[in-house]
């Protein structure tokens, strides 16, 4: 399902074609993707980036579209990865407590803004590093709208997510009855369980690290 298909469903299934409603439809839908996309991590929707670490500095910018980690790695001189394990930030201040505690990075955590972005994420990195070290990181990300984009990974592989989570939105827009709300709200979960069941589950029950979301089957 593409936006323009998307986009008409939500007027024929509400009966409304009011220039409010219309004007808000994209509203609904990104905050149907918004729902979606931090109830479920698509193995689909991860990216892979590198970078370099600087000497003596132990953060670590993310990614614009960052939404989780799937796996950091410090790359050696050899291509060899050492995978650092995710702690919390009270950890590594406490394991390394002072800056000049330098080493290869074994640990990492999500620090949060470092400036008056406060969209900005940064990771805070154990021990310090010592040396220039290529990193890899494997994360799952947003992914840009179906609204601008005019098709998703989403519209094309779980469009009943779309259409249910959008028609929860717009029911509570035009205020509805409670029973139609619960009725759509239902159908959303439904839709959110399987893919739920896809994403955590079929595409991932092989993972190696025991620290991803998996769903039995």
């Amino acid at each position: 399902m593409n936006y323009t298909e998307l986009h008409q469903a939500l007027v024929d299934f509400n009966e409304n074609d009011e220039e409010s409603f219309i004007d808000t439809i994209p509203l609904f839908v990104k905050q149907a993707e918004q729902r979606t996309f931090n109830t479920v991590l698509f193995p689909a929707l991860r990216k892979n980036v590198e970078g370099t670490l600087t000497p003596e500095n132990r953060f670590l910018a993310a990614p614009e579209d960052f939404l989780g980690v799937s796996s950091l790695a410090v790359i050696d001189s050899a291509g060899a990865y050492s995978f650092l394990m995710n702690k919390d930030v009270n950890f590594i201040r406490a394991a390394y407590p002072s800056p000049t505690d330098t080493g290869v990075p074994r640990f990492y955590a999500l620090y949060g803004p470092r400036s008056d972005n406060e969209a900005e994420l940064t990771f805070l990195l154990g021990p310090t590093p010592n040396d220039v070290y290529d990193v890899s990181l494997h994360y799952f990300y947003y992914p840009q709208s179906i609204v601008e984009a005019g098709t998703s990974w989403l519209g094309d592989n779980f469009d009943s997510v779309l259409l249910y989570g959008a028609m929860v939105e717009a029911c509570i827009f035009m205020k509805g009855e409670a029973d139609l709300l619960a009725t759509y709200d239902t159908k959303f979960k439904e839709s959110l369980a399987m893919a739920k069941r896809l994403g955590e589950g079929l595409e991932r029950g092989d993972t190696y690290r025991t620290g991803e979301p998996k769903q039995p089957l």
